[in-house]
């Protein structure tokens, strides 16, 4: 049930269709490429007003609201940013929502609640993502956050990642009275949104500011501690945890499985972008400190929106010709496309149907060049994407000095192999019950990437905030 009944509101929903958009702006090309700083410029009060007044109210179940993996009460919020109400609309998001300020900067709306929106059957979608960030960040300046601490119930649970996942996880079980500690492999809480997305996508301050949230609240984090080889799940529950929460993600590369591989220059983008990520050297492990040399001419292997993240980081590090060798036609890719026009504007060339088959080594023992094979599209596989078929007879070379691969991830398999009794599947994904999180383990959940594969950070975000119902339910009965 929406807040506000706005399919009743007495407004002229034609006029309202009529009205342009005002368009996410960006800085200029020439001056974002020379920093790693955000490349939005954020609304301001008055172009938030007039944006969501463009927002027609369509009758509830809302298309956004259904689209949304939250199901965040959008046209509500919507109504009260046109009346400049600008607290309560952010607090609409926040009674669905753990990282509303995080989610309205990096959901791919266009496929999700702007994807959806009425608008696009004439003009451009209302910019739902852009507002949802502007209201929370504005509530943050103005009277800022505090998460409110349920009464203590004595009762101890971990949390064994610190993205996504296991920060809604948190905010949700504080906020029952739990007592919450958070274990990471990383220096810093975050997870993805700290090591994987880059700083001018997410300024990494928005990610620490929510943290401060949970952290006031009560919520410990222990940093540095990788649980599988530190420390293991059963050595949780022998320190007094009553349930584990498991939202570590997929943080393994995948690999390409061709010749050369293995040689220097060729880089995985989890390390590529964790070492180029942050400014302070203190928050990165300690084995990917330093910005790496990548030379003129860098190459990215992969479709999705990784691989975008590395080609505008590439550019960023000085590299003078970017491109993004990818073995399908760019309909079939998988990331969004306005990460991928934004990559495309900066200086990234895109070079569709080629497959890397080799990678050549110079004189001195490092990447060279690629060798690669035009392809042809031949019929669908399982996902629906019609399948890469080599052509015989079309290689050609490929200079590079840094080849970075965006292949997808996997499961890290070391938590179900370090778990008696934890059923796995697929390399490592975690089984669970799908209402309430529960693995074949009493006591321990799990949810997010680590449970589905790779997907969206709002659809971790959900999961953990689920799964904390399910162990807040599962607490009060045990014993």
């Amino acid at each position: 049930m929406p807040a506000i009944a706005s399919e009743f509101l007495a407004i002229d929903r034609k006029a309202r269709a009529r009205i342009p958009s005002l368009d996410v702006a960006t800085r200029p090309v020439s001056e974002r490429v020379c920093d790693f700083n955000d490349v939005v410029i954020p609304m301001d009060a008055d172009q938030a007003m007039l944006e969501a007044a463009r927002c027609v109210h369509c009758p509830d179940p809302a298309p956004c609201v259904e689209a949304c993996p939250a199901h965040n009460d959008i046209p509500s919020a919507m109504w009260l940013i046109e009346q400049g109400e600008f607290l309560e609309a952010a607090r609409i998001y926040r009674q669905t929502s753990s990282l509303p300020e995080i989610c309205g900067r990096v959901c791919p709306q266009e496929q999700l609640c702007q994807g959806s929106c009425s608008h696009l059957k004439s003009q451009h979608a209302v910019l739902t993502g852009p507002l949802e960030a502007f209201v929370t960040c504005y509530e943050r300046q103005v009277v800022g956050i505090e998460i409110p601490r349920g009464q203590p119930t004595g009762r101890k649970v971990a949390i064994v990642g610190a993205g996504p996942s296991g920060m809604a996880c948190a905010d949700q079980l504080i906020q029952r009275g739990h007592t919450v500690t958070i274990f990471d492999s990383k220096p810093a809480p975050g997870g993805l949104l700290t090591y994987g997305i880059p700083n001018f996508k997410l300024p990494k301050e928005v990610v620490f500011e929510r943290w401060g949230d949970l952290d006031r609240a009560g919520v410990e984090f222990v940093s540095e501690t990788y649980i599988g080889k530190d420390k293991t799940i059963d050595d949780l529950i022998t320190e007094g945890y009553e349930a584990v929460f498991v939202g570590v993600g997929v943080g393994v590369d995948a690999p390409m499985e061709v010749p050369g591989e293995e040689l220097p220059g060729v880089m995985k983008a989890t390390e590529f972008l964790i070492r180029c990520c942050l400014d302070d050297e203190q928050l990165l492990p300690r084995q990917m400190r330093g910005r790496p040399e990548i030379g003129s001419k860098l190459v990215v292997i992969g479709g999705g929106d990784t691989a975008s993240d590395c080609l505008r980081t590439a550019l960023r590090l000085g590299a003078k010709e970017v491109t993004c060798l990818y073995r399908r036609t760019e309909k079939e890719m998988p990331g969004g496309r306005h990460d991928r026009e934004l990559a495309k504007e900066e200086g990234a060339r895109y070079e569709y149907l080629t497959q890397p088959v080799r990678f050549i080594a110079g004189e001195d023992g490092r990447l060279k060049a690629l060798e690669c094979i035009r392809m042809e599209l031949g019929e669908p596989d399982k996902s629906g994407r019609r399948r890469p078929v080599p052509i015989e007879g079309t290689n050609f070379i490929v200079e590079a000095d840094t080849a970075v691969l965006a292949l997808g991830y996997w499961p890290d398999p070391v938590i179900g192999e370090s778990t008696p009794g934890l059923e796995t599947r697929n390399w490592g994904l975690i089984v669970t019950d799908a209402a309430t999180g529960a693995t074949s383990r009493p006591g321990v959940f799990a949810g997010g990437d680590v449970v589905t594969g790779p997907d969206l950070v709002v659809t971790a975000m959900v999961a953990g905030r689920n799964v904390a119902a399910a162990i807040d339910a599962y607490l009060k009965v045990k014993n």
